[in-house]
């Protein structure tokens, strides 16, 4: 077990550390390069709290070694803001209240910007479908998918996601 150097980008600022090669990739957002918007909410990988998109690709960080991200590209729930402005679907879950602790938020978001670039017109059992792997425990779920079918007819209707 050692200690690697490793180069990885996240939300568009590349940096360089070392990582033990234990070391999962969402304590090295959290602990290491202080980016806290990436939420541990279990200990299993089964709550999607800490969701994120590894060189386009929606993944629980939980589930990741630190060194396997070496080089990648890392987008968290904060690159879906610009300039302390709320995206479609940040706004669209604040107006449906598609959030109350706000703990799985990020999370949902990320999940469901993956959702809409890849299907920008889901039917409920589609979001259903894609937001399974993500745990909220104060909702209902009835919100958040709400949410989601408003974010996808802002989308539709020319929104950028």
């Amino acid at each position: 077990m050692g200690t690697h150097k490793i180069e990885l980008s996240v939300d568009g600022t590349t940096h360089q550390c070392e990582a033990n090669s234990r070391k999962l990739l969402v304590h090295l957002l959290r602990d290491d390069l202080d980016i806290t918007s990436t939420n541990i909410g279990c200990d299993t990988s089964q709550c999607g709290a800490c969701t994120i998109s590894i060189n386009n690709e929606i993944v629980k960080s939980c589930t990741i070694l630190a060194v396997q991200a070496n080089g990648a590209e890392i987008e968290t729930v904060a690159s879906q803001m610009s300039e302390d402005t709320l995206s479609i679907i940040q706004q669209s879950f604040k107006e449906k209240h598609g959030l109350q602790c706000g703990y799985c938020t990020p999370g949902m978001v990320m999940t469901t910007a993956e959702l809409l670039k890849n299907d920008p017109n889901p039917t409920e059992e589609v979001i259903r479908e894609s937001l399974h792997g993500n745990i909220c425990r104060c909702t209902g779920y009835g919100n958040i998918i709400d949410a989601v079918t408003l974010a996808s007819e802002k989308i539709r209707e020319g929104a950028s996601i």
